[in-house]
């Protein structure tokens, strides 16, 4: 995506889409004042907003809809409502409510996007293209109306309005992107070759890097009988450095090896072309932390084709950064069952459920996976990771062996496997070979700041390569100073030295980066005890306190809190559980949707 529309995305505000209200005078003069329902129509309305503050949509929707009945014709409970039920989905219930909402504020965005979709779906895409036309207030809704109207015209079969409306030159640079990328798909569904092939190399202009151009682009070409084409397409997107191919890319050079069957286009039909448009977008908003706006962007793609696969992944991929895993799964179980991206989804399952506390369910899941996949590495990986999370070290560390069996030559793709193992056997107090695998790890990534700050700070902890282990540590500060867990391995490091003023420098600015972790806190509260600043190192051992520490921390920091500590103390091997940032799960990173945002 451009790097223009992400500054505007971070930078817009959009209306409409605050997930939290508060009850002014003004609102309350509306209707929650009444003499007879007070108590439950306010009751009913707080309790749909701490639902929804608390991710409940289900229970917030069916508190609004208790609210609504108590006062039905209330623009504020109509407002909130209808975005509780678009944000689920259900359209039974969004779309008359858009219409209420629309008597009470009629210049709501949401609203007039909802309506011009249901328009659109209906067959009328005179009122589409009217209600769609209303909805183009601010620069993302100037651009989201002209790419629904478009496809509105399409479908109609007016394709000369549709170009027209795409070709306005009064959008942003940044918008041509996408204007340019649906002229093509346009051009494509109505059968005009040589307009998509010029749109789609104008896209390519302008971002090469972007994996959704990519695949539409070859399956265009492709659909219409260029393989040849289409392969070089492919080929020059993988010249980007990827470690492997994408898993999209592998699946459409298998299909370019069938003769026989017609590979099929990213759109074929005008309801497909809608979706892509509010897909691609609420990707792109999920992905710059509009995640409110975002969900409700996919939803509405999925009102207009409720099977898009990337969609359903993008939806879910959004509940996840939400914290909602059991929406996520649900949205993954929605997805047609056998794609390419079959193996991805399970695994994103296993740690949603992982997540909900059904650790064996996930473990079922990944096992299951690897046996059916037995040379693929990624569900061993998977499940490593959440053994490992659950401090299963002994059964972590046999996993990563089984993972690291089915490498012949292990390269920089690799560093990850043999770090983890590394830290299992390093948790298990098998040092000796921790060591080995975190050299490999290192070997295979130099530059990777996990490997350095682990070895190093690991060194040091048994008194050992003290010089060595300082100099990796400092160079994983030095490439990720905005890491608090690699900060504090720094300050620590410091303290365990006896080097106390350095120590508080370091372990002071890790506090800030990660104020609440409470190790960090911790290791804080002791570094300024030794350098005098008794006070201070109280504070920090009660606000260590109050952040939730591992159970057998607790009583220690109370002793502190208690007695203080003896002068110039140093720590022997094993006498706490140190933080050595092993907490970035490479796996846990997979992104399903290969959209808009790469």
């Amino acid at each position: 995506m451009p790097s223009s529309l992400r500054k505007l995305l971070h930078a817009t505000t959009f209306a409409g889409c605050a997930f939290v209200v508060t009850l002014s005078a003004a609102q309350a003069a509306t209707g929650f004042s009444t003499k007879v329902t007070s108590h439950s129509l306010l009751g009913s309305y707080l309790a749909a907003n701490m639902a929804r503050n608390a991710n409940e949509t289900s229970n917030a929707a069916s508190f609004y809809q208790s609210a609504l009945a108590l006062d039905p014709n209330n623009p504020v409970l109509i407002e909130q409502a209808f975005q509780i039920e678009t944000a689920a989905g259900n359209w039974e219930r969004a779309v008359p409510l858009a219409r209420k909402l629309l008597e009470k504020d009629e210049d709501n965005r949401m609203a007039h996007l909802l309506l011009g979709i249901d328009s659109f779906k209906r067959g009328d895409y005179k009122k589409a293209d009217v209600s769609l036309l209303r909805a183009s207030d601010g620069p993302i809704g100037e651009l989201t109306s002209t790419l629904a109207r478009a496809w509105a015209a399409a479908a109609s079969g007016n394709g000369q309005r549709a170009v027209k409306l795409l070709s306005k030159p009064r959008q942003a640079e940044w918008a041509q992107f996408y204007l340019n990328y649906h002229k093509a798909l346009i051009a494509d569904v109505l059968g005009d070759t040589k307009e998509a092939a010029t749109a789609y190399e104008h896209s390519v202009r302008q971002d090469a890097s972007t994996l959704r151009i990519a695949l539409a682009y070859a399956r265009h070409a492709a659909h219409h009988g260029d393989v040849k084409r289409a392969n070089e397409i492919l080929d020059t997107y993988a010249d980007r450095g990827q470690p492997e191919p994408h898993i999209l890319v592998r699946e459409l050079r298998d299909e370019l090896k069938n003769d026989k069957a017609k590979v099929p286009l990213i759109a074929s039909t005008a309801n497909e072309g809608m979706a892509e448009v509010f897909y691609g977008l609420g990707e792109a908003l999920t992905s710059e932390g509009g995640v409110g706006m975002g969900i409700l962007y996919l939803q509405l793609a999925l009102y207009a084709d409720p099977n898009h696969a990337f969609a359903l992944a993008a939806l879910a991929s959004a509940y996840e950064n939400a914290q909602r895993y059991q929406d996520a799964i649900d949205a993954y179980d929605r997805i047609p069952q056998n794609t390419a991206l079959q193996s991805a989804i399970d695994i994103r399952k296993a740690f949603d459920l992982n997540s909900l506390e059904r650790p064996d369910e996930a473990i079922a899941i990944l096992e299951k996976l690897s046996a059916k996949y037995p040379d693929d590495l990624k569900p061993l990986d998977a499940l490593g990771s959440i053994l490992r999370a659950r401090k299963r070290y002994d059964e972590a560390a046999e996993v990563y062996t089984r993972a690291i069996k089915l490498i012949p030559e292990p390269d920089r793709r690799h560093w990850n496997i043999f770090y983890a193992r590394g830290t299992c056997y390093e948790r298990l107090k098998k040092w000796s070979q921790a060591e080995v695998d975190l050299k490999k790890a290192l070997e295979l990534y130099p530059d990777q700041p996990l490997t350095l700050n682990y070895l190093g700070y690991s060194w040091i902890d048994q008194n050992m390569n003290l010089k060595e282990g300082m100099d990796l540590i400092e160079k994983a500060v030095a490439l990720k100073p905005d890491d608090g867990y690699i900060v504090d391995s720094l300050g620590w490091a410091h303290y365990k030295l006896g080097n106390f003023a350095e120590a508080v420098r370091f372990l002071e600015r890790a506090v800030e980066l990660k104020p609440q972790d409470p190790v960090l806190n911790d290791h804080l509260g002791d570094a300024l005890w030794q350098v005098g600043r008794e006070r201070e190192a109280r504070f920090q051992w009660d606000q260590a306190l109050t952040l939730e520490p591992e159970p057998e921390e607790i009583d220690k920091i109370k002793k502190k809190l208690a007695e203080g500590m003896p002068a110039s103390v140093q720590l022997g091997v094993g006498q706490r559980e140190t933080k050595k940032s092993d907490k970035a799960d490479p796996q846990k990173q997979t992104k399903l949707s290969p959209g808009m945002v790469e």
